[in-house]
């Protein structure tokens, strides 16, 4: 979120009313939460009804956890950007609050390049006996990721978050950091960067083969292929769509962020380039939005089943 670092740099670009352009991003998150919490709400009821039985459902179920876990830290972590904030809950969003926000936006990424693989499985392989098509396989890669994920960077992060503030000049969260936690931020940065272009270049090689394949098969079928299999086909080229939107966008800013703490940027430059990083970063959080909307198209029992609910529930 914007530092106060950058609040202090603002007193060098009167121009800029950095506690209005806070306030209107904080609103932003204000604004999404209710809607990602009704949304992952109903997804996870739904998901709670579902039965495991391929290996969709289950990145299905642990992307709904991670979605909805995220949701959960939107209200303070808005809150603590708004002008005033009290010290006390700006301290909770730097050890726990944010810490909980980043782990579950990497295990959406992760869990998100889980699922693109398990479309290349079942468009470019569709009658292989891979081990990614391996239901068992699916749910010891899920518990992969979160041990990796929470266990490993989650945890080790909230434990050395463990300094008072004192009077901060500088960065907030940093200043909450033992020597030890600040090397650690560090390697936990660099390892979720690498963690996302990794995701994004397996993404890429799948959907890539997914493309061939269904351009293959469109040409194959000809005029005999009906309208309703084009559409099933394209649908799963909405996983790189949301991908794209929600994800790229964060991680293009973090180049010109990093640039400015490497070299001495002119301070009205480096202040917009954080508020433009936190717009990017609530960009990332409309994905919380629209995987329930991803279920719904890609998934034929998840579909199946939220209709019966819904049903039951309006007694049709």
């Amino acid at each position: 979120m914007l530092s106060t670092k950058t609040s202090n740099l603002s007193s060098n670009c009167a121009h800029v009313n950095l506690d209005s352009i806070n306030v209107a991003i904080s609103y932003l998150f204000f604004i999404s939460f209710p809607i990602a919490l009704l949304l992952n709400g109903v997804a996870a009821w739904v998901s709670l009804h579902l039965r495991s039985t391929s290996t969709f459902i289950v990145y299905l179920k642990n992307l709904v956890v991670s979605d909805l876990l995220m949701t959960l830290t939107f209200p303070p972590m808005a809150a603590s950007m708004l002008p005033g904030a009290a010290e006390a809950l700006r301290a909770f969003v730097c050890r726990y609050s944010n810490v909980i926000f980043f782990c579950c936006l990497y295990t959406s990424i992760a869990l998100m390049g889980l699922i693109s693989l398990d479309r290349f499985f079942k468009i470019v392989r569709p009658g292989g006996k891979a081990l990614g098509q391996n239901v068992t396989f699916s749910a010891a890669m899920s518990a992969l990721v979160w041990a990796v994920l929470f266990g490993g960077t989650a945890m080790p992060t909230i434990v050395l978050t463990n300094q008072y503030p004192g009077n901060v000049t500088g960065d907030f969260c940093m200043a909450l950091k033992s020597p030890a936690g600040v090397s650690l931020h560090k390697y936990v940065v660099l390892f979720m960067e690498v963690l996302f272009w990794f995701v994004t270049a397996l993404i890429l090689f799948c959907y890539i083969c997914i493309t061939l394949k269904v351009l293959q098969s469109f040409r194959k079928s000809g005029s005999n292929n009906s309208h309703g299999k084009k559409k099933t086909k394209l649908r799963v080229f909405l996983i790189l769509l949301v991908f794209s939107v929600c994800f790229v966008p964060l991680h293009i800013m973090r180049i010109p962020l990093t640039l400015n703490e490497i070299f001495n940027i002119n301070v009205c430059v480096q202040m917009w380039v954080m508020i433009i990083y936190n717009l990017a970063l609530w960009v990332s959080t409309v994905n919380a939005c629209l995987d329930p909307f991803l279920y719904i198209y890609l998934c034929r029992e998840y579909r199946e089943k939220l209709v019966h609910m819904m049903g039951s529930v309006l007694g049709v």
